[in-house]
């Protein structure tokens, strides 16, 4: 585990495992790096440099002082920061999940020749229509106005805990991550929801210019997602779109196997590194 310090001198979680191709993991918005926890020992026996890390604000990194360090290209600097210390001078598999799939085209969009390939689970590139984006918004503000007035804890019982640590709040892996999710810093996590997630730009009409091999995974259970992931696997030039049946948003914890054996073989059919 290590210290990677962002450009405007925020403190940001990271971990590696491993040591191969190097692979980004990004977790959903409310959640931490412990979401991607089943994935770790599968992939690094599989080869690869499993990389984990937190969002400003969110797990164990630390917040902004000030609002202005809350924005989407800020989340892409800190991907590259680390990616810096995690794999640097080298093409990196960016895996994400909800908001991390969408914060992982951003980065493919900016910093291209660092990308090698691309994981977008339970997905989506972000929306065109304002109308679209305002429904969105005001879902952002909901979870916002929970985090601050009843904390984590409201995130991963009940309803909320299929869309932050999966179905089964008693397996293991769901366990820990919701353990993680109410130990966050609600209030910093709100922030970033508002000013980052609500606020990020869609990324549809760039589909078409991110040349890169892309593996789209969704849950067929995850309905809210199923038509984005649809559209990504249609417009990136080089997708394949994989529906996991039983399996709903946290499809990485929901259908462990599955998505592991998917990642797996996506990483092993890459070329080289450049």
């Amino acid at each position: 585990m290590a210290v990677v310090v962002a450009r405007d001198g925020v403190e940001l979680y990271a971990e590696i495992h491993g040591d191969g191709i190097p692979v980004l993991f990004s977790c959903g918005y409310c959640t931490t790096h412990e979401n991607w926890r089943p994935q770790v020992d599968p992939l690094v026996e599989a080869g690869a440099r499993v990389i984990l890390w937190d969002y400003r604000g969110h797990g164990l990194s630390k917040a902004p002082t000030s609002p202005e360090g809350f924005n989407m290209a800020q989340v892409v600097d800190d991907m590259e920061r680390v990616l810096d210390w995690a794999a640097p001078e080298e093409a990196a598999v960016l895996a994400g999940l909800s908001f991390g799939g969408l914060a992982s085209l951003h980065f493919a969009k900016r910093f291209p020749e660092r990308v090698r390939g691309l994981i977008l689970a339970g997905s989506g590139p972000g929306f065109k229509k304002p109308e679209a984006q305002a429904r969105w918004q005001a879902q952002v503000e909901k979870t916002a106005q929970i985090l601050e007035s009843r904390g984590g804890a409201a995130l991963v019982s009940g309803r909320a805990a299929s869309t932050t640590i999966g179905r089964d709040p008693e397996a293991k892996a769901a366990r820990r991550a919701a353990a993680a999710i109410e130990a966050q810093d609600s209030v910093a996590v709100a922030s970033f929801g508002r000013l980052v997630v609500g606020l990020a730009e869609g990324v549809i009409d760039d589909l078409a210019g991110i040349d890169i091999p892309a593996l789209v995974v969704v849950g067929e259970e995850d309905t809210a997602f199923l038509r984005a992931a649809d559209v990504m696997g249609a417009r990136l030039p080089r997708a394949q779109t994989l529906r996991i049946p039983g399996a709903g948003h946290i499809v990485n914890i929901e259908a462990e196997t599955a998505f592991n054996d998917a990642s797996r073989a996506f990483l092993a059919s890459l070329a080289p590194s450049r």
